[in-house]
């Protein structure tokens, strides 16, 4: 299916920021699971365009005139296609066990540990992170603006409540005290359900000589209906949109996306 993406972000500031940058992770890659059609990043000035260290196309966008709001913009079309990404990456050279690193964001405590052993089959892993996904979900139900983005993993586990971005860091935990690979997914999610976020986070597993998908907020590991953005250790490394600035007072931040499917005749 095609997938047509639009994704508005505006920072306002109380007063002039003098200088500011923003770190852009907006834009997908082709891969076995998704093809870009057409894509484009409407931005204040020009970025400049590298890759970073987990392989994912980096805009970094600098602002070094006073200013008091800030206004980006990614649209495109992609396709999503039938196959799961159950391969090694070709946007990475880095080796996997890159992603056994615990963060501030994904430390797990006594109580993560625990529970990630108590489903846990080493002579099943497949199936019992399957499982593990589905009682994380039972254990930590979706509820919109219950946590905050710098919350941790151990905070939110033991909350029982939180979003895509805290089921990601608290399965990331688990998998990582568990010695798997684990790495953090930012995108987009189509769904028809009328109200629902369209940006998305979940995970990617290293077991059996490739990465698995796990959507937690979703307790499925098919991405038929995902686009994927970025990768990284936690949210901090994938997120979409990451700055720092030099004045402004306080910020107010609007982010709208949507996605919608293309008509097949189209």
């Amino acid at each position: 299916m095609k997938l047509d993406i639009a994704h508005k972000t505006c920072f306002s500031y109380q007063s002039l920021v003098k200088q500011s940058t923003q770190y852009l992770r907006l834009t997908p890659q082709d891969s076995v699971h998704q093809t870009i059609i057409s894509w484009e990043l409407r931005l204040p000035t020009q970025a400049m365009c590298t890759t970073d260290t987990y392989g994912n196309v980096l805009h970094v966008l600098t602002l070094d005139t006073p200013h008091q709001s800030i206004e980006i913009e990614a649209r495109g079309v992609v396709e999503i296609l039938d196959e799961e990404e159950t391969t090694a990456d070709p946007h990475s050279v880095l080796s996997p066990l890159v992603f056994l690193r615990s963060t501030p964001l994904t430390q797990p405590d006594q109580a993560i540990r625990e529970f990630a052993l108590r489903y846990f089959r080493p002579e099943a892993p497949l199936p019992s992170l399957e499982r593990l996904m589905g009682e994380l979900l039972l254990k930590m139900p979706y509820q919109p603006g219950s946590t905050l983005v710098t919350d941790t993993a151990a905070k939110v586990f033991a909350a029982g409540t939180g979003v895509c971005q805290d089921h990601s860091h608290v399965f990331l935990a688990c998998c990582r005290s568990l010695h798997i690979p684990a790495r953090y997914v930012s995108g987009y999610l189509y769904t028809d359900t009328a109200g629902h976020v369209a940006t998305h986070a979940w995970v990617e597993a290293w077991v059996e000589g490739s990465w698995h998908s796990f959507d937690i907020t979703n307790n499925t590991r098919s991405t038929r209906q995902h686009l994927k953005l970025a990768v990284g250790v936690d949210y901090m490394d994938a997120c979409p949109v990451r700055g720092m600035r030099l004045g402004g007072g306080s910020e107010d931040m609007l982010a709208v996306a949507a996605v919608q499917l293309v008509n097949s005749q189209q």
